[in-house]
This record gives structure tokens, C-alpha cells and sequence, in this order.
């Protein structure tokens, strides 16, 4: 079992204040793979007090000096690569492939991306005889979730540096183990006592001290928009700055004009990768009501034919989700899809056949679901696709602004079509024809997904204050 029972705290590892030990449950056999210790308020009080010290010099550091910092990191992030994906595997459970390539890869693409940020960005605006001066923010305390573990911690940790900021980390008690070793290559890189800490805990425990800390200037918060609720009221009584990437309903809106033999694939693609566990998954297909019986069958193929499997082996199998309270609401949401009518195309309640042991869930279609039902309203983060069909494109563009979530959307189509529905999406991010997040767009939602932006210039952005310097060139 990897043991990780200390906080990076000041540029050390320090036993903690009064914590308690977790064990870290491996997905795929249900036994246990780590442990951390999930820590105390008094461990938080350490580590605000370490970074509110290291922010008055780490502020007035260069932006060439951050650029060489970063590259620091990014050169000791990918000696440790693969590191950091064997413990992602062994405890969300996604495929060592998955692991290697898109969430281990996303952290070398977002520390490029702010430094490539840092590089460009225009700290000082001359208006008449003033200056507009943009400034880190101070303290910042980032929460992150498990589901793109390194993904989120490096989408918040390099803005934050490039900036000038300093950190506490609270990574998800789920899928620690990636950031003990980031922490381990942030020292490796020579990040200043201080300007990085990391503490384990829990929401209620350490997320909540972060929250409400007087000391922390802002909090940058990813996960479930419940959780999110919960930090922005914590941290209304200091009236500090809340950033937050929250939960989505994402549309994949599939027009007249769309080439269906690539639709279909990549919306049920996009889904399946990461067992379901992506905020930006496209999980309501919306297609025009007199396709849908196509689209059903040739979805039922994909669905019937995608494997689940050992996360700890290459291939492209999908993994379990992370734990068995995940497992629990997707099967009974799929209990809840079958009792208010939805036709079941592919998969169902329960574990793949001749799985026994692990949190597996079957790759499972709808169709003829109604926007109003249950599978169609809630957030799933599994495995679990719905295919809503449509009468014409003004019903179709009312069905996927009908959610509270606006993170994302998917529109497949002509030039012509995309031009006209795009604009209309309530989303954040549209995503025409398919493709991925890009580290230099910004990425956030509309409504309950959430406020601010992540990634490239946007994501710098969001921890520098604004300041006028009035009459300075008079």
C-alpha cells in the first residue's frame, strides 16, 4: 500500500496536526491501494501562514523568472509521468492508456499554455495619464476533484504561478496519490518554500477551513455543483473571490444536415472515455425524431461492443467509476430511467456479465427519452448515454438550453446550420463537429455549471486583481 501521510507544507513534508487516516480504495478490486491523512484545520492555519508569507516576495518576482519556474516544473512534471498515471489508475480506475496520454497530458498542455500566457499577457495599460496595472491576487486555495485529478490541479496550479499567486492544494480524498507526487515534482523544480502547499482532507473538513479562511484571498473550486453551492457560502463572510467549474448536462445536438457515421461515434466516444466521468460529457443525443431508430441501432453496436476492463492494463477498454457511492447513484438512475418509460437499447442495471468484484458499470443507451425524465435532468457521470429526439431545429435548440447546467454543448452539422444554432447554446464551450478542450480557450460554464474561466490568457485572468495607478505619468 503507498502511504502518504504527510502535507507538503513550506517546502516540506510535515506530519499533520491533529488528522485522521484514510485509506484510498482501488476501484477495480474494491481493496485498499493507499493512504493519506485527511487534515485538520489546524493543518490548514500551517499552510495559509506559509503561503501569506511566501507572497510578499513570490508577487514581485519577474514575469522571466516565472517563466523559467514554470519550465522547471513542466521539465520535473514529465520525468515523473509515469508516476503520476499508475497511481491515477490504481485509484479513479482509468485505463493505464488513458491515464498516460489525456490525463497525465493535460498537465504538460496547460503548464505550456500559461507560460505561453505569461508570455503574451499585458500587465500594464496606459489610459490618459494613468496606468491599469494588473497584480496577483494573494493567497489562493485551490479544491479539486478526482475524475481528471492532474487535469484540474495543473489547470489551476500554473495559472496561479504565472500570476504570482501563492497555494494551498486540497485534491480530492478519492485520488490523492498524483498529487503527492506533483508536490514531490514541484519541489523537484525548485518552487519556492512557501508558494505551494499541499493538505489532504475532505470538503468538510479541509475544504471548508479554506473556504472560510480569512487569510485566503480566493478559492478556485472544481466539482459537483452541490459542493460548489457549499464553498461560495463559506466564503461569503470574507467576501474573497469564488471560482468555480461545476457540474453540466452537455447536448449533443445532431442537425438534418449532420454526417451521422461520425456523429454517432463521437458523441457516444466522448461519453464512454473516462467511464463517464467528464463534466463536459455530451450524454443528452438529440437527434430529429424520424432518425431515431437509426441513430438507436447504430448507437446499440457502440454501446454492445465497448468492453469494460482492468484499469491497470493497456487497451481500450473502459475502467470502473471511482467508488461505490458513484456506483449506487448511476444504477439507480438507470433504475429510474426504466420506470419512467425510456426504451433500453444497450446495457442496464448491475455489473457486466462475469464481473463480480469492482465498480463496473455496463455501457448503457436510452432512446425515447423525454427531456422532463429523470436520466435527462441529472448529472450521471457514468457510462449511461440518452438519445432525446426532436421535431424540428427550434425544438431541438429549446431541449438542450432546457437544463440548469451551461457548460458545454456539441452541434453537428453543415457550415450553414452550425453558423445559425451555435450562438443560440446556452454553453460555454460549443464544440462543432466534435473535438477536445483546447488548453489556450477558456473553459467554464453558463448557469449552475458555474462562473469564471479556466486555460491560456483567461485562466491568468482569473487570479490578478485590477488596479488604477492614477495620475502616475502626469
Amino acid at each position: 500500500m503507498r502511504s502518504s501521510l504527510k502535507h507538503y507544507i513550506d517546502g516540506a513534508w510535515v506530519e499533520s496536526d491533529g488528522g485522521t487516516r484514510h485509506e484510498v480504495i482501488n476501484p477495480a478490486t474494491e481493496a485498499a491501494v493507499s493512504e493519506i491523512t485527511l487534515g485538520s484545520a489546524a493543518d490548514v492555519d500551517k499552510a495559509v501562514a506559509a503561503a501569506k508569507r511566501a507572497f510578499e516576495s513570490f508577487s514581485r518576482t519577474s514575469v522571466d523568472e516565472r517563466i523559467a519556474l514554470i519550465e522547471h516544473v513542466l521539465e520535473a512534471y514529465k520525468a515523473r509521468a509515469a508516476d503520476m498515471a499508475e497511481a491515477i489508475s490504481l485509484e479513479m480506475g482509468a485505463p493505464l492508456s488513458l491515464a498516460k496520454t489525456a490525463q497525465v497530458g493535460s498537465g504538460i498542455g496547460h503548464l505550456l499554455s500559461a507560460a505561453r500566457a505569461l508570455k503574451e499577457f499585458r500587465f500594464e495599460e496606459q489610459i490618459g495619464n494613468s496606468l491599469v496595472v494588473h497584480e496577483a491576487i494573494g493567497v489562493v486555495a485551490l479544491i479539486t476533484p478526482w475524475n481528471w485529478p492532474l487535469n484540474q490541479i495543473v489547470s489551476k496550479v500554473a495559472p496561479a504561478l504565472a500570476a504570482g499567486c501563492t497555494m494551498v492544494l486540497k485534491p480530492s480524498e478519492e485520488a490523492p496519490g498524483c498529487a503527492a507526487i506533483f508536490a514531490e515534482v514541484m519541489d523537484a523544480a525548485g518552487v519556492p518554500a512557501g508558494v505551494f502547499n499541499l493538505v489532504n482532507g475532505d470538503g468538510p473538513g479541509v475544504g471548508t477551513a479554506l473556504s472560510q479562511h480569512r487569510d485566503v484571498d480566493m478559492v478556485s473550486f472544481t466539482g459537483s455543483t452541490r459542493a460548489g453551492i457549499l464553498v461560495a457560502k463559506n466564503a461569503a463572510d470574507t467576501v474573497k473571490r469564488v471560482h468555480q467549474e461545476l457540474g453540466g448536462k452537455s447536448p449533443s445536438l445532431v442537425l438534418e444536415s449532420a454526417d451521422l457515421a461520425k456523429a454517432v461515434p463521437v458523441t457516444l466516444f466522448s461519453v464512454l472515455m473516462n467511464s463517464g466521468q467528464s463534466c463536459i460529457a455530451p450524454a443528452r443525443l438529440l437527434v430529429p425524431r424520424h432518425l431515431q431508430e437509426q441513430v438507436a441501432a447504430a448507437a446499440a453496436e457502440v454501446m454492445k461492443a465497448t468492453q469494460c476492463g482492468d484499469p491497470s492494463e493497456e487497451g481500450r477498454h473502459i475502467g470502473p467509476v471511482v467508488n461505490k457511492t458513484q456506483w449506487d447513484k448511476i444504477q439507480g438512475l438507470i433504475a429510474k430511467g426504466l420506470e419512467e418509460g425510456a426504451k433500453l437499447e444497450a446495457g442496464g442495471p448491475g455489473r457486466p456479465d462475469g464481473v463480480e468484484t469492482g465498480y463496473f458499470v455496463k455501457p448503457t443507451l436510452f432512446s425515447n427519452v423525454r427531456n422532463d425524465m429523470t436520466i435527462a435532468r441529472e448529472e450521471i457521470f457514468g457510462p449511461v448515454v440518452t438519445i432525446i429526439p426532436y421535431e424540428d431545429e427550434e425544438d431541438a435548440i429549446r431541449i438542450a438550453n432546457d437544463t440548469d447546467y451551461g457548460l458545454s454543448a456539441v452541434v453537428f452539422g453543415d457550415a450553414e446550420s452550425v453558423r445559425r444554432v451555435a450562438p443560440r447554446l446556452r454553453a460555454g464551450m460549443v464544440y462543432v463537429n466534435g473535438g477536445q478542450p483546447d488548453p489556450n480557450l477558456p473553459f467554464g460554464g453558463y448557469k449552475q455549471s458555474g462562473n469564471g474561466r479556466e486555460h491560456g490568457k483567461f485562466g491568468l485572468a482569473e487570479f490578478l486583481e485590477v488596479k488604477s495607478v492614477v495620475g502616475v505619468l502626469a
